[in-house]
């Protein structure tokens, strides 16, 4: 399993209501899920948890094999850096690096730069052409593609995307969402991706619905 989470929850306040309630999910490698549910149903809060940029209140996360919920913040970036690659709507990029700068950018980081890797990924996602460009230079189609070859280059176990294509047009959506389950195919890394989209959420294997912090229905083949 690349992750698994055993009666997941969080409060933020004491004695307030719960923003997650016994939540349990597995993924195997490489698989694809899609996380559903309204707006405060709690998907955001359980990507944070998933990546160590927030603690559970109670209840166990393992990615990788790997127990991550007593983690420190140094430990949790060490396994970001290794296990776990990230996607938001902002696409976050540094206004300053070329495109290939960019999508190497986390691979360095890793110590898991592989130029021949990266070159590849530009050709899959539609970069190639665009490498000695800047941010400000890409559509915004552009720019999430540049977002998705970054959180692959260093091919991670796992990937959190929270509404990735949330910014794009229909058309552009999917374009963008199908070139990001083919990279993400070709470099072995499982999908968890947070949408309201249903049409995005059925290019899934698997989708899973949350509504008031709990799994609503359970999870069904795509």
């Amino acid at each position: 399993m690349v992750l698994k989470i055993t009666n997941l929850a969080k409060v933020y306040t004491p004695g307030g209501a719960p923003v997650l309630r016994d939540v349990s999910l597995q993924m195997a490698a490489a698989e694809t899920l899609a996380l559903t549910g309204e707006s405060g149903s709690g998907k955001s809060t359980l990507l944070h948890l998933i990546a160590g940029l927030d603690a559970a209140s109670s209840g166990s996360i393992e990615v990788a094999g790997a127990e991550i919920t007593g983690y420190s913040d140094a430990q949790s970036a060490a396994m970001r850096r290794r296990d776990v690659g990230l996607i938001f709507q902002q696409f976050n990029l540094i206004p300053s690096l070329s495109v290939a700068r960019n999508i190497a950018l986390h691979a360095r980081l890793a110590g898991r730069e592989d130029a021949d890797w990266a070159a590849h990924l530009a050709e899959v996602i539609g970069l190639a052409p665009h490498l000695a460009k800047y941010p400000e230079a890409l559509s915004g189609g552009q720019q999430q593609r540049v977002a998705i070859a970054r959180a692959l280059a260093a091919r991670p176990r796992l990937l959190l995307a929270d509404e990735p294509t949330g910014n794009l047009d229909e058309s552009t959506a999917d374009a963008v969402l199908d070139l990001m389950l083919t990279a993400a195919s070709q470099a072995g890394t499982a999908i968890l991706m947070v949408t309201h989209s249903a049409r995005q959420a059925a290019k899934m294997q698997r989708q899973l619905h949350l509504s008031h912090g709990m799994i609503a229905r359970p999870e069904a083949a795509a």
